[in-house]
C-alpha cells in the first residue's frame, strides 16, 4: 500500500455559489492526493457536516447568507488540525485584517496558479497548531471602530443567532460564557474579554470580572454589603458590581 492510498488530504467545500463550487472541484481534480469528502452551500450545513466528516482542508466562503465564514469557524470550535483557505470577494483592505490568521485566501475570480499556491500553503500548514482561538476569527474580520451586530452560538444541534440588542448580559464560566437573552441562557466557548472587545462600549459595560451587561437593561444600583453593590436589571435580575465597575456604571447612569 502506497503512502498516497494510506493517507489522502480530506477536503470540504463551503460555498453558496454553484459555479464557484464547480471551479474548486475542477481545480482539485489534478490532485489525486486530495479527496473531496463533501460540500455544501451555506453555513448552517457546514456547522453540521464538518464535525461529522472531519476534513483536513476547508475551502470556506466568507460572504454567505445567514452565517458568514467567520461565524462558521466560531461555531466549529477547535479547528487546529484543519487548514482553512478563505474564498472571498472581499476587497484588499478587508483582506489585510484576517489574512494573517488564514492559511491563505482566494480572491474571486482567481486563476489556477493562485489556487495552486493556496493549496501548497495549506499542505504546509496541515498538522501545525498555529490558528487563533475560534472566537477571534470574527473579530479579525471587523475593521477598527466596527462592532458585532449579532452573536452566533450552538444550541444543541441548532444554531442560535442573538442580535446584540437582545443580549441582556454575559457571565464568564471558566472557558465559556453564558449569554442571557429574553429569558434564556446560551453557553458559548469564548472568553468574556473577547466578547467585550467585540461589542460597542457605548452599549455594553464590564461591571465585574465575570459580568458584562447591556446598559439599556440596568434600571438601578443598590448596596449589597458595606463595600459592594448590585445592578438591578429591568427583569429583576441582580448582578454583582465590582468597585471599578461601580464607578463606571454610576457615572453612566447619572450622566
Amino acid at each position: 500500500m502506497t503512502m498516497e492510498s494510506k493517507k489522502k488530504i480530506r477536503a470540504f467545500i463551503v460555498e453558496d455559489e454553484d459555479l464557484a463550487r464547480q471551479i474548486l472541484r475542477e481545480m482539485l481534480q489534478p490532485h489525486p492526493e486530495v479527496e473531496i469528502v463533501g460540500e455544501c452551500g451555506n453555513g448552517f450545513d457546514a456547522v453540521k457536516m464538518v464535525p461529522e466528516l472531519k476534513p483536513d482542508l476547508l475551502f470556506l466562503d466568507v460572504q454567505m447568507p445567514k452565517l458568514d465564514g467567520f461565524e462558521v469557524l466560531e461555531l466549529l470550535g477547535n479547528t487546529d488540525a484543519m487548514a482553512v483557505v478563505f474564498v472571498t470577494a472581499y476587497d484588499q483592505h478587508a483582506l489585510r485584517a484576517f489574512e494573517v490568521h488564514a492559511v491563505d485566501y482566494l480572491l474571486k475570480p482567481f486563476a489556477a496558479e493562485r489556487f495552486e499556491a493556496a493549496l501548497d500553503r495549506a499542505k504546509q500548514r496541515l498538522g501545525q497548531k498555529t490558528l487563533p482561538p475560534p472566537a477571534d476569527f470574527a473579530a479579525a474580520a471587523r475593521e477598527s471602530g466596527h462592532y458585532a451586530e449579532r452573536i452566533v452560538v450552538r444550541d444543541g444541534t441548532r444554531v442560535q443567532i442573538i442580535p446584540v440588542g437582545k443580549l441582556d448580559y454575559a457571565e464568564a464560566q471558566d472557558d465559556y460564557i453564558a449569554l442571557a437573552s429574553q429569558g434564556k441562557k446560551y453557553l458559548k466557548q469564548q472568553t468574556i474579554s473577547s466578547l467585550e472587545s467585540s461589542l460597542d462600549p457605548k452599549n455594553f459595560l464590564r461591571i465585574h470580572r465575570s459580568y458584562l451587561v447591556n446598559l439599556e437593561r440596568v434600571v438601578k444600583l443598590e448596596p449589597y454589603t458595606k463595600d459592594s453593590h448590585v445592578a438591578i436589571l429591568n427583569d429583576g435580575t441582580r448582578l454583582p458590581v465590582s468597585r471599578a465597575g461601580y464607578g463606571r456604571l454610576r457615572s453612566l447612569l447619572e450622566g
